[in-house]
């Protein structure tokens, strides 16, 4: 399965030497270069995401990898990595063998004790996506290429005073040219934080963000543009919890429609209550791109979610996940608007006998309720799979 719960971690910078330092696996420590090599098999239920006529499949997987990890100085660290995924499918109509790529790079560099740059890039050439659209004809091939530019500036203005300039570039390239002509397009997002840290657990944050969404065909008539002013507060009294919050307002101008203001809310909590346990939950609304740009203008959803991780022993971990997203697609003039509830559920088990071999099971719902039965759509994943890092 290619769902996994895990928490993600990003490169930190300390020391009194300015050294960068970044939160690898323990198994790729101490090595310049890892190799890992993963297997699965796992039955999916539906595996174009089809409204109707759903086709099911078993499908055998294989991954090799190779990563990379150095220190290039005392101030700068590199990380770089590949991975080749082969899936096999039993019943897939047409190819019934597809290979998907991942290549990713990020640099992590300390220009003092108090400022940093983080750039990080990952290309994906998905065959087998994990999250398929809903409402495209029936068994569709829903591959794309995916490339994102995440770039993070942090530096201190004075003792509370802190500073963070972000920048994020996604290009979607979808190979269906039906569904290229709809949703290949370029997002970019662009961000500035200043952060009072007024106690020592709690940080005042105010923050801008400006939102570019170009497509690559009929953009006069889909283009966007947003301008986000948020507040909120940080809050960390140890290292057991973690709290966020933003709370704002969304500017949006649509080319070809009218514009809009709507509220943006980010609400997120994280409690290790042991180790390698932990507790997260958060809330979010938001506006996002839909999946059917002829008929919407965009989709303003609330998303709740909770992730919970328990070690149950030494050696066995199990981790289960819950998404709920009730939406409202809204219709271009002419068109009207739709209800949609997408429910997305995720349980894991996790043997690791050493820090080199994981064995997982994993079982993936995902349930779609919408005013469109075309729209509609119901998915189920379970299997097993191995994987080893040396």
């Amino acid at each position: 399965m290619k769902r996994f719960f895990c928490l993600l971690s990003f490169l930190s910078v300390t020391g009194a030497a300015f050294a960068v330092y970044a939160p690898i696996p323990e198994e790729e420590q101490g090595k310049a270069f890892s190799f890992r090599l993963g297997a699965s098999v796992y039955h999916d239920s539906n595996i174009f995401g089809s409204a109707t006529g759903e086709i099911g499949s078993m499908i055998y997987n294989v991954s090799p990898a190779i990563l990379f990890n150095s220190s290039v100085t005392d101030q700068t660290f590199l990380s770089a990595g590949y991975e080749l995924s082969l899936d096999h499918f039993e019943d897939r109509p047409g190819s019934k063998d597809l290979a998907s790529h991942k290549l990713d790079a990020r640099l992590a560099h300390s220009f003092s004790q108090i400022s940093s740059l983080d750039l990080s890039d990952e290309y994906q050439i998905s065959r087998n996506p994990e999250s398929l659209l809903n409402g495209v004809p029936v068994n569709v091939d829903q591959s794309l290429d995916l490339n994102e530019l995440d770039a993070r500036y942090t530096t201190a203005l004075n003792e509370k005073l802190g500073l963070v300039v972000k920048y994020r570039n996604q290009d979607f390239d979808y190979t269906n040219d039906t569904l290229g002509d709809q949703l290949n397009r370029m997002e970019q997002l662009a961000g500035l934080e200043v952060s009072d840290a007024f106690l020592p657990e709690t940080k005042l944050v105010g923050e801008y963000r400006y939102l570019d969404i170009n497509y690559n065909h009929d953009g006069s008539f889909k283009d966007k543009r947003s301008n986000f002013v948020m507040g909120g507060i940080d809050y960390s009294p140890g290292q057991k919890l973690t709290v966020t919050s933003r709370l704002g307002v969304e500017f949006r101008s649509r080319s070809g429609e009218t514009n809009t203001t709507a509220p943006h809310a980010e609400f997120s909590a994280r409690y290790a209550y042991a180790e390698a346990s932990y507790l997260a939950a958060g809330y979010s609304y938001s506006i996002r791109e839909p999946d059917d740009t002829t008929l919407y203008t965009d989709s303003k959803v609330n998303s709740f979610f909770i992730n919970l991780q328990q070690q149950l022993t030494p050696l066995i971990t199990a981790s289960g996940s819950v998404t709920y997203e009730p939406a409202v697609l809204l219709g271009r003039t002419g068109q009207p608007n739709i209800d949609e509830e997408t429910t997305r559920f995720g349980l894991a088990l996790s043997y690791l006998p050493d820090k080199n071999w994981t064995i997982s099971a994993t079982f993936d719902v995902d349930h779609i309720d919408s005013d469109d039965p075309n729209r509609k759509q119901d998915r189920t994943r379970g299997g097993v799979s191995v994987r080893l890092v040396f």
